[in-house]
């Protein structure tokens, strides 16, 4: 008899268990159900790296900060590259087979020309310096190099202003190249090879009978390292406020925005293009990856110690 209660209280603790279980699960399976699509939502969306927002999974850019939320490797050195740069800054190759980097235009894929402009997709060897070029102008010496680049700054010099800069750099150039008195025995050097000058020329006037003779006073160019720089340095702000002017805006295309920089640069001045990309200074455009963010020159003047980003090629 003692038997028989025992198994009816084991059967009924059994089925009390097992009731609570059922009932636990009846009350944790809501919970279960929400993890378990709130997994799936997140397994559908990416976070972005740069400030938190959670962008859909098929998202290349951050709805909120704009920046990319998946890096692309490139195929040359497989370097991390963001999506929309179509340049290399480690390897410095043009990466977008699909886009010719002389004009813009899209390719198939297969063509050795590009059918638009007519560029051989393996570069342009530059016939006044001998580099190899993947753009229109070439990164060494400037030189256009395609129809379409010659055209622009044939345009471009018809422009008030990019005259204004050519004469500017001209006037700096020349200070540039100007060598200061170096000490107090130059300014007394110079000044004695005047005396003689006037004093010969007075000689020579006079075994011609003129009596008399005004002798043109000739302007010494030469001035000191202080004067020099000076100059230098007013020089320095007029062009770089014109050089402003030639900024280059934020545009879709980066093989436009690369064109037009190159066909702004002016002839006889060190500079460096500073991008809006990463603020980084550059050679020229040409070696930067997303120049369609936009940039402009700077004066640095051939004696800088300025280092620059992509001169060690």
């Amino acid at each position: 008899m003692m038997n028989d209660d025992f198994s009816n209280i084991e059967r009924t603790n059994r089925a009390m268990a097992s009731a609570g279980l059922e009932m636990q699960y009846e009350q944790e399976a809501p919970v279960m159900q929400q993890q378990d699509m709130m997994a799936q939502q997140m397994a559908a969306t990416i976070e972005c790296p740069h400030c938190g927002t959670v962008n859909e999974a098929e998202a290349i850019f951050c709805a909120s900060c704009g920046k990319p939320l998946q890096m692309m490797k490139c195929p040359h050195c497989g370097a991390e590259i963001d999506p929309d740069a179509d340049y290399c800054e480690v390897c410095h190759h043009y990466i977008r087979t699909e886009i010719c980097s002389f004009c813009g235009s899209h390719l198939a894929g297969s063509e050795a020309y590009c059918p638009e402009c007519g560029s051989p997709r393996g570069g342009i060897v530059c016939p006044v310096c001998h580099t190899l070029n993947s753009f229109a102008f070439c990164k060494q010496c400037g030189n256009a190099l395609t129809e379409e680049a010659k055209l622009m700054v044939k345009e471009l010099q018809q422009n008030p202003e990019y005259r204004e800069l050519q004469d500017l750099v001209a006037e700096y150039s020349q200070l540039d190249d100007m060598v200061p008195y170096n000490s107090e025995r130059d300014i007394v050097r110079e000044k004695m090879n005047t005396q003689l000058r006037e004093r010969v020329l007075k000689l020579l006037a006079e075994d011609r009978g003129v009596q008399n003779p005004e002798i043109p006073v000739k302007k010494s160019m030469r001035l000191t390292k202080q004067e020099l720089n000076e100059k230098k340095g007013e020089k320095i702000k007029e062009l770089s406020s014109v050089l402003d002017k030639f900024a280059v805006p934020q545009q879709p295309s980066p093989i436009k925005a690369r064109n037009f920089a190159m066909a702004c640069k002016p002839v006889g001045v060190r500079l460096a293009w500073v991008c809006n990309f990463k603020h980084a200074m550059h050679s020229s455009p040409c070696g930067c990856a997303k120049p369609q963010l936009g940039g402009k020159w700077v004066v640095l003047g051939k004696n800088s110690s300025v280092e620059i980003k992509d001169d060690n090629k």
